[in-house]
């Protein structure tokens, strides 16, 4: 019992940090929107942010925890599994119709994102120096975005915040908002010391390294929102949705966790990334190319050699 308690609390840890995310945005969006915030700007920063708020933690709690491998190894692992397993997954139970989407700008942003990072990460440590960078990068993608947004709505093109973001409820009492806020701030710290806590005992039990753990079992399970939101978006036939949301996140993961997490401190890099795990993540991310620039579907052939190359990933890293 004493062994299976490590990985009680840490699944307990992340149910807790999905849900204290969830609650994050609701509380976020509707607060914003109250306050007359445009919802695509919600959509651009809260969202984005609040959904990238268990990895955050993840990595904040890590560094400070004298485990920085985790805090890397989950931002390179989540990126590698948004693209193979969160387009995989979905695409075993429905076609996802990218072929409809027009994801080109967003996808050239990641990929310089994720070029830029690797660069970096030869410098042996992610400091304050990379730090700065990274998020020169993220205000530079950002500003891009509220530009695109601003002439957007100059043209006249209004959107409905109820069908442009989830978790819109304009009968929403600002007591309930409170309570949405209040539960995520408590919860969001709360589930990353449970996950990131557990997790290295995990890695010392079995011998696995910090490192390992972050780019497996706490990867996986930061992607899971994701996850979930892509195969609602292609049971929906939302495939601008499903494709979306994971460039935007890796993008996100890239500039923003790492951006932040560096200013708390140092990050070094394992030498095992610049030999591999960063070019698997740099595959990962070009083999989206098909979808964004030949307008290829992914199918569920697509579907079984995505998640069945991240399988065979997931067992290299392992054994």
């Amino acid at each position: 019992m004493a062994e299976a308690a490590p990985w009680l609390l840490s699944g307990l840890g992340l149910i807790i940090l999905l849900l204290a995310g969830d609650a994050l945005v609701k509380g976020a969006v509707n607060l914003s929107l109250r306050l007359g915030v445009p919802a695509l700007i919600v959509s651009l920063t809260i969202v984005a942010f609040g959904t990238s708020a268990p990895e955050l933690l993840i990595a904040i709690k890590a560094i400070m925890g004298g485990a920085p491998g985790i805090a890397m190894g989950n931002v390179v692992g989540s990126n590698t599994a948004n693209v193979l397993l969160v387009l995989g997954v979905p695409a075993l139970i429905a076609t996802m119709h990218t072929s409809e989407c027009d994801t080109k700008q967003t996808f050239n942003f990641m990929l310089a994102a994720t070029v830029l990072f690797i660069a970096l990460a030869f410098r042996g440590v992610f400091d304050r120096f990379s730090a700065i960078i990274l998020l020169l990068a993220l205000a530079g993608v950002l500003g891009f975005a509220f530009r695109e947004a601003h002439q957007h709505r100059k043209a006249g093109k209004e959107i409905d915040p109820e069908e442009d973001l989830e978790g819109v409820d304009p009968d929403m009492s600002v007591l309930l908002i409170t309570v949405f806020l209040v539960l995520g701030l408590i919860g969001l710290p709360l589930g990353a010391s449970l996950l990131v806590d557990n997790a290295s005992i995990i890695a010392r039990q079995y011998g696995v390294s910090d490192t390992v753990i972050g780019l497996t079992l706490v990867a996986v399970g930061t992607s899971l929102p994701e996850l979930a939101t892509t195969v609602m978006a292609t049971l929906r036939r939302q495939a601008d949705v499903a494709l979306g949301n994971v460039i935007g996140s890796n993008m996100f993961n890239l500039l923003a966790i790492i951006g932040i997490a560096a200013l708390v401190g140092p990050i070094p890099v394992d030498p095992e990334f610049l030999r591999f795990d960063l070019w698997v993540m740099l595959a990962a991310s070009l083999a989206l190319i098909p979808f964004v620039y030949l307008k290829v579907d992914i199918s569920r052939t697509w579907g079984i050699a995505l998640a069945g190359l991240y399988v065979t990933y997931v067992l290299v890293v392992l054994f």
